[in-house]
């Protein structure tokens, strides 16, 4: 109602201006000011701040920034974040390739090792060298041309429930050829490698310590000692695992390095300690790092590095442990106490080249199918 009448006065303003004097083809000189009178002040003039330019980081569904430190970017380089979550990291992955013509997004975040190759084939990222990586350990970067750069990472493991294992007064297993023993009959579930990361990264462990075909004679015997296979991260550890839900029957069950920490962080009731813990003999974890890469076609270029540069300082660095359960790749940033009291880092993570995993994954997920689930 006030737009209708706003522009009936309008029209009507307009109408009368048209029906009046032209004005003098010459300026007609303003009045003269008295001597005696004081000059009016002058208008202030509109000075209108730059409006922020927009960058869009496409990621994973598991990606979280607290909102003050997303703000302090945004800020500090006048720019408006846009976050597009895309699936898991292998969805989001595809998302990008099928879109590379007319990119959804500038930047691309989550992309690990486990489909870095396929990532760096499909040509999707500008080559740029953050002048933070000096800090950052070679171990952690993986692509020589600086087309992704490293972000964090974190350790599939094996976690157990240390009070099942006390009250049993059951050793708790120190290599993966320990799993296979009499002992731990039916004490492990484990995801599917096929429909979930963690699986995956499980199976890569076996393969990276056994090789292949020497990784199937291990899942042989796993299976012949009632390994629970199961289809998410969510299902074996929120229904199967024994600790988290105080009524699942396996005391063992693929997850991170980071979830005993979690326990005691989301607790209900205060704990002196965490109720579980990771199994970090060698080759017992698999390492995933994670990567962001700028993507070719922005328009963004400049604001894309400073965003790069912002992921690897410690201002973010310090805030991913406690937003997405993940360990900073910059050794200068702090961990939370209860990363320092409750994770465990082995010694001797299990590695594949992500080359290796690109030209095989396919076959070892069918071939670990058609072994276990058939």
């Amino acid at each position: 109602m006030r737009r209708i009448l706003f522009l009936l006065v309008f029209f009507a303003l307009l109408a009368i201006s048209a029906c009046g004097p032209r004005p003098a083809t010459t300026p007609i000189a303003p009045p003269a000011v008295s001597p005696t009178a004081s000059p009016l002040p002058a208008e202030p003039t509109a000075t209108s701040e730059p409006q922020p330019v927009t960058l869009t980081v496409m990621t994973h569904d598991s990606f979280a920034a607290s909102e003050d430190v997303i703000k302090a970017f945004e800020s500090a380089n006048n720019v408006k974040l846009v976050f597009l979550p895309s699936g898991d990291t292998g969805a989001a992955l595809n998302k990008a390739i099928l879109s590379k013509e007319a990119p959804l997004a500038d930047v691309f975040y989550g992309v690990d090792n486990t489909f870095l190759s396929r990532a760096l084939e499909a040509d999707l990222f500008e080559p740029y060298r953050s002048p933070l990586l000096d800090a950052i350990p070679p171990e952690f970067q993986l692509d020589p041309q600086h087309r992704v750069t490293p972000v964090d990472y974190g350790d599939v493991c094996i976690n157990y429930d240390k009070a099942y294992f006390a009250e049993k007064n059951l050793p708790v297993p120190q290599t993966l050829e320990d799993l296979t023993r009499p002992d731990y009959k039916g004490l492990l579930v484990v995801e599917n490698p096929a429909t979930s990361s963690p699986g995956l990264a499980f199976l890569l462990a076996t393969i990276a310590h056994f090789g292949d075909p020497g990784y199937l004679d291990f899942w042989r015997a796993l299976k012949a000692n009632d390994v629970v296979i199961v289809p998410d991260w969510e299902t074996a550890y929120y229904t199967n695992f024994s600790a988290s839900s105080g009524k699942g029957p396996q005391p063992m069950v693929v997850s991170y390095g980071s979830s005993p920490p979690a326990e005691v962080i989301f607790a209900e009731k205060p704990l002196e300690e965490a109720p579980t813990a990771s199994l970090i003999g060698p080759d017992m974890c698999f390492r995933q790092i994670e990567f962001v890469g700028i993507l070719k076609g922005t328009k963004q270029r400049e604001l894309a590095q400073k965003f790069v540069d912002f992921m690897l300082s410690p201002t973010f660095q310090e805030d991913m442990p406690l937003q997405m359960f993940v360990f900073p790749v910059n050794p200068q940033a702090k961990l939370p106490d209860a990363f320092v009291q409750y994770a465990q880092i082995p010694q001797q993570p299990a590695r594949l080249d992500p080359t290796q995993i690109a030209a095989n994954r396919e076959k070892w997920i069918q071939a670990w199918t058609d072994l276990m689930l058939k």
